[in-house]
């Protein structure tokens, strides 16, 4: 009889740790064998499962993502690519199913870290200041790279708005990497952009990747 926990109760024990990588390894090759299905590749469809395989589908999606916006900020001479993009595209197509990775966690987190992140530049008055890497680490610049991960992430867990990268992306605006209000709109554009390239790539391939909240937040509202 299977066990009736969720699956996050049982990743205590290692072999529920390997459970649980199987099953994001298993929504990977869904979304390889759903695209090769889609363009008529059936003689391919076979081969989704061989970790190769896997390996080859997530190394050219990210990719193509990362390129992409790339080539946005080399036309518009704008930050439209930044470090935690990386880990946003790796979840999108590693464990699309995974609430980390549903585009209202994915957005509303990228944005609670943007916010928070000027927000310690404000209180600390930095927001004139360069960037942490030009002008070195000063007590102020402490003060609001700590603040901003703290609420951050404390905002995460208190809204259930879990993604990662979020945590990356508020050190980027505390840090003055990018702090200039319309640097943080370009982010918060890339972002969108990039969920929704998540979405059509995961939708084309079959998989019941949310158009918004995950599943389990659906259900709970």
């Amino acid at each position: 009889m299977p066990d009736p926990r969720p699956i996050s109760d049982q990743d205590a024990h290692p072999v529920n740790r390997h459970n649980r990588e199987h099953l994001i390894e298993s929504e990977m090759s869904h979304i390889i064998h759903g695209l090769l299905i889609r363009f008529h590749l059936p003689h391919l469809s076979g081969q989704h499962k061989d970790p190769g395989v896997m390996a080859l589908f997530i190394s050219v999606t990210s990719c193509i993502s990362i390129v992409l916006m790339s080539i946005l900020a080399l036309i518009t001479h704008s930050s439209f690519i930044f470090p935690s993009l990386g880990p946003t595209v790796f979840l999108f197509f590693y464990a699309p199913t995974s609430p980390a990775a549903s585009p209202r966690n994915t957005i509303c987190a990228h944005a609670l870290g943007i916010v928070m992140g000027y927000f310690s530049l404000w209180i600390t008055g930095l927001t004139t200041a360069g960037p942490m890497l030009h002008g070195g680490v000063t007590w102020p610049r402490v003060i609001a790279v700590g603040l901003s991960l703290c609420l951050t992430t404390g905002f995460m867990v208190l809204f259930d708005l879990p993604h990662p990268p979020a945590a990356s992306t508020t050190l980027i605006v505390s840090m003055g990497v990018l702090s200039q209000p319309r640097e943080l709109i370009v982010i918060m554009v890339a972002v969108i952009i990039i969920t929704l390239q998540a979405i059509a790539i995961n939708r084309l391939a079959g998989i019941a990747y949310p158009l918004w909240a995950p599943a389990q937040q659906r259900k709970k509202e």
